[in-house]
C-alpha cells in the first residue's frame, strides 16, 4: 500500500501547490510565479539533502535530474498559463489525463504488460477528453468543420503540452532517482532556476513577482516540493506507471479548492468528463 499512499499524498500537494501557483499567476507573469516558487523549493531541498548527509551521487545523476527540471518547468509554465487565463476545472484535469498517458506507456514497454484494466482507463480518458473539451465554457459551435478549431484554443492545447511535458518528467525523474534520492531533486531545482533566470535575462524583464503574491509563490514552491518527495518514494516503493497515474490525481485538488475558494462553475458535461477521467486514471492503476 506504500505506493498507493505515497502517490495519493503526491497529487494531494501537487494540486493545493498548482491551486496556489495558477492564483499567483492571475496577478503576475506565470515566469516570475516560477522563478519564486523554484527558488524557494531549492532553498527547502537543499537543506533536506544537506541535512540527510546523503552522497553526492554520479554526475549522470544530475544530468537526468537537470533534464527533469527543463521538461517539467515547460509544463508548469503551459499550465500556469492555462491556470490563469481560462478554468482551473478544465485545465487541470486536462493536463493531469495527458501526464498519466506517457509514462504507462514507458512502463508497458520496461515494466511488461498493464492488464486489461489500464486499456480500458486509456479508452475512458479519451472520452474524458472530449467531454471536458466540449463543454462549458468553450461554446463549441454546430458545424464540424469549426470543431477542430475550437481543440486549439490555448484553453485546450496548453493544459496538453503540459501534461505531455509532466510525463516526461515523471520519467526522467524516476530514470535520475533510482539511484539517489534527494540531490536528483536538488539538480531539477537548481535546472529550473537558472533556465528561468536565464530567460527574465535575455527577455530583460524583471525575474522576481510583485509583494503582493511572494506568500502564494512560496507556498506554490514548498507544496510542489513535497509532490516531488512523495512521487520519488512512490516509484521508488513500486511501478513507475503506478506511481505517475496517482500522482495525475492532483486535478482533484486543485479543482475542489477553484470550487470551493473561487466559486468555479463547470458544465454537467464537464464535470461528467471530469469525474471519467479521474475514473480513468484510477483504472491505470490497477
Amino acid at each position: 500500500m506504500l505506493p498507493i499512499f505515497f502517490g495519493l499524498l503526491s497529487a494531494l500537494s501537487w494540486g493545493a501547490g498548482d491551486f496556489a501557483g495558477g492564483l499567483a499567476s492571475r496577478k503576475t507573469s506565470p515566469y516570475r510565479v516560477l522563478f519564486l516558487a523554484e527558488l524557494a523549493g531549492l532553498v527547502l531541498i537543499l537543506a533536506l539533502a544537506v541535512g540527510s548527509g546523503e552522497p553526492f551521487p554520479a554526475p549522470d545523476v544530475w544530468v537526468w535530474g537537470g533534464a527533469a527540471s527543463l521538461v517539467g518547468t515547460l509544463g508548469l509554465l503551459f499550465l500556469y498559463r492555462a491556470l490563469s487565463s481560462g478554468r482551473m476545472t478544465v485545465a487541470a484535469p486536462l493536463s493531469a489525463l495527458i501526464s498519466a498517458v506517457v509514462p504507462v506507456a514507458v512502463g508497458f514497454v520496461t515494466q511488461g504488460n498493464p492488464g486489461l484494466a489500464t486499456i480500458a482507463g486509456f479508452a475512458l480518458a479519451l472520452l474524458a477528453v472530449a467531454m471536458i473539451s466540449g463543454g462549458g465554457s468553450l461554446n463549441y459551435p454546430c458545424r464540424p468543420r469549426r470543431d477542430f478549431r475550437q481543440l486549439l484554443t490555448p484553453e485546450i492545447w496548453q493544459p496538453l503540452l503540459a501534461g505531455i511535458f509532466f510525463g516526461l518528467y515523471f520519467v526522467l525523474m524516476y530514470t535520475a532517482t533510482r539511484t539517489a534520492f534527494f540531490w536528483p531533486l536538488v539538480s531539477a531545482r537548481l535546472a529550473g532556476t537558472i533556465a528561468i533566470a536565464a530567460y527574465a535575462l535575455v527577455a530583460r524583464q524583471p525575474m522576481m513577482p510583485g509583494r503582493e503574491v511572494w506568500r502564494l509563490c512560496l507556498v506554490s514552491g514548498v507544496l510542489d516540493v513535497g509532490g516531488n518527495v512523495f512521487y520519488v518514494l512512490s516509484s521508488q516503493a513500486g511501478r513507475l506507471d503506478v506511481a505517475a497515474v496517482l500522482a495525475a490525481l492532483y486535478p482533484a485538488t486543485t479543482v475542489l479548492l477553484a470550487w470551493g475558494i473561487l466559486n468555479e462553475r463547470i458544465s454537467r458535461l464537464q464535470l461528467a468528463g471530469i469525474l471519467l477521467a479521474l475514473f480513468a486514471i484510477v483504472l491505470l492503476t490497477i
